[in-house]
């Protein structure tokens, strides 16, 4: 079931006694475990009715006992247990979901793991409630993430803005969400996010950083992928080379992948690559394979390799950062012989 769905149902006034969240992304366990605490009760209702635990310091025992309270001048009691990944005998919950109390809604959040599904205690959830099992998102469907989480609040954001941002910041939700929610608040009465606004209020340059490098890259443009660089040299927390190799590692990667497709067609190969429609980020994936050819893509791949290393000191020492790319983008550009 999906976080949307679960929410939907609440909103209908529709229940279960237990919601189990669980897996590798906090931030949609997050997102029903906050609408839990703050909407499904009043604020009247809260202070009576409400009870939340954490993983780390509660005892079983005592979340069952909390669960099996009657409500107080309500229909229902709300019961949250956050953290439960960290709880001591968390399998002792399995009495209580075997009789749960149709008054009260259990939510528990267990993050970064799943229960086994041939355990008793998956049994009788699956029978019993509801499980949310969620799962880090593909770099390939941030984009959209970003789209649709602005389109529930009536905003809307420009492509090149989506990429810039995604771009930077990866596939961290919380962190995403937390940046997007401040450029809303500083839009005022406007609704369109620009690049211009998730430079003003995020901090990243619309043209200094990895999206722009890539695109010189893809072009062999030596000097402006040496301005960047030099950018990134004045302002080492704007991208620091340990976050910048992996993200062009991963970019290069995927123009690698275009030798495999099968075909030179664009739309054939936006879809091979996993994404949802066209896009910069995907012309510059295109063009880079046609650019470079799978020789050079090749080299670029192993050059990312070698100078990862260095980064780290081996097979270097007393190099600043900014040296190592300039060396590895020199090498990247000079043009190789089929």
């Amino acid at each position: 079931m999906a976080v949307d769905k679960i929410i939907l149902d609440w909103k209908k006034g529709a229940f279960k006694p237990v919601y189990w969240l669980e897996g590798d992304e906090p931030f949609f366990i997050d997102q029903v475990l906050g609408y839990a605490e703050k909407n499904i009760l009043t604020d009247a209702e809260a202070s009576f009715n409400l009870s939340v635990f954490y993983g780390r310091d509660a005892d079983w025992s005592a979340v069952v006992n909390a669960c099996r309270r009657y409500p107080m001048q309500s229909q229902r009691q709300v019961v949250l247990l956050k953290e439960a990944q960290y709880m001591k005998d968390i399998e002792k919950l399995e009495g209580y979901i075997e009789n749960p109390l149709s008054s009260t809604v259990l939510v528990v959040g267990y993050k970064q793991k799943k229960v086994d599904g041939r355990s008793k205690l998956a049994k009788l959830l699956k029978q019993k409630g509801e499980v949310l099992s969620t799962k880090k998102l593909y770099d390939s469907d941030l984009p959209n993430w970003v789209v649709d989480h602005l389109k529930a609040d009536g905003f809307t954001i420009s492509q090149k803005a989506v990429y810039l941002l995604v771009d930077h910041i990866g596939n961290d939700l919380s962190r995403l969400a937390n940046e997007l929610e401040k450029v809303q608040i500083n839009l005022d009465q406007r609704k369109e996010i620009t690049e211009d606004d998730i430079e003003n209020y995020v901090g990243i340059s619309k043209e200094y950083n990895v999206f722009e490098l890539q695109h010189a890259l893809t072009q062999r443009n030596m000097t402006r992928c040496l301005q960047i660089i030099q950018y990134f040299e004045s302002n080492p927390k704007a991208l620091p080379i340990m976050q910048l190799l992996p993200t062009l590692y991963s970019f290069f990667s995927k123009a690698y992948m275009v030798f495999g497709a099968g075909t030179n067609d664009e739309y054939q190969l936006i879809q091979y690559l996993g994404y949802k429609g066209p896009s910069p980020y995907v012309k510059d994936i295109i063009s880079c394979a046609k650019n470079y050819r799978q020789k050079g893509v090749e080299q670029a791949i192993l050059l990312l390799h070698e100078y990862n290393l260095k980064s780290i000191g081996i097979h270097a020492s007393n190099v600043s950062d900014a040296n190592l790319l300039k060396e590895m983008v020199v090498k990247m550009i000079t043009p190789t012989v089929d």
